[in-house]
């Protein structure tokens, strides 16, 4: 079976653990997500791994990643790369690497440095007695200001896929699910629309669009008018597809 991968300079002594990632992955029990891709911690040459197993894709895709476009594996790694040159946090990206038979991609995984995190932003956005919100929050929509203004806009910008790192008395970040990125300018209306997807209470999406607008000083109002519109155009979308799901 022929393999494409590409492996970080740093990394050479994993080259071993690259090309042989499907024993390695089959053979252990340490899932720590299973969905449409899974996620495992692997230990290998002491350093802990989060390698993620990409659905294997059906017959159409197999060929427009095979010829026409880049795997989500190779996307996953090459943002990573690109994130880490930006000085923005995510994973330290280990490599990638590709499965094909008869020309078509099959298999493919992207291999991460295990990253030590205390919880995700899903935590303090959904619990309003979390212990420190308010601190946090603010510095979530800067971490996020600063991502905008480096030109980077995460399209699966959900609230599991943002880490939250306490260090003493501040709070840091690293986004991870990167496969689905943009890197160009960002105007005021598109950034705050990356909130959406957070599925936010009225309240705290006036508190983000509060803080953001102060960032971009921009009028408040007109930055909560925005987020709100983004926010209910998600939702109805959402809801809409949930109903037509449901009457077939």
């Amino acid at each position: 079976m022929k393999n494409k991968y590409r492996l970080n300079p740093q990394y050479q002594e994993f080259k071993n653990f690259l090309f042989n990632i499907r024993e390695f992955f089959l053979k252990n029990t340490h899932t720590i997500h299973k969905a449409r891709n899974e996620l495992k911690i692997m230990k290998y040459n002491d350093i802990e791994t989060v390698v993620k197993a990409f659905k294997i894709p059906n017959v159409i895709n197999q060929f427009v990643y095979s010829f026409l476009r880049d795997s989500k594996a190779k996307k996953s790694y090459v943002n990573a790369i690109k994130l880490k040159q930006l000085d923005v946090n995510t994973p330290e990206p280990i490599g990638y690497i590709e499965f094909f038979r008869f020309f078509l991609l099959k298999e493919s995984f992207f291999i991460t440095k295990k990253l030590e995190y205390d919880f995700s932003i899903r935590e303090p956005l959904r619990d309003k007695r979390f212990l420190q919100r308010e601190q946090i929050l603010k510095s979530f929509v800067a971490f996020t200001y600063e991502l905008h203004r480096k030109g980077v806009y995460h399209k699966d910008y959900s609230p599991g896929n943002i880490l939250v790192i306490k260090k003493e008395n501040v709070f840091e970040f690293s986004i991870v699910d990167i496969n689905r990125m943009e890197f160009r300018p960002i105007n005021l209306a598109t950034g705050l629309d990356n909130f959406a997807k957070l599925w936010l209470d009225e309240e705290t999406l006036v508190e983000i669009a509060k803080e953001y607008a102060k960032l971009a000083s921009v009028d408040e109002m007109s930055a909560i008018e925005l987020l709100q519109q983004s926010d209910k155009k998600l939702k109805n979308f959402v809801n809409f597809k949930r109903k037509i799901r449901g009457r077939i």
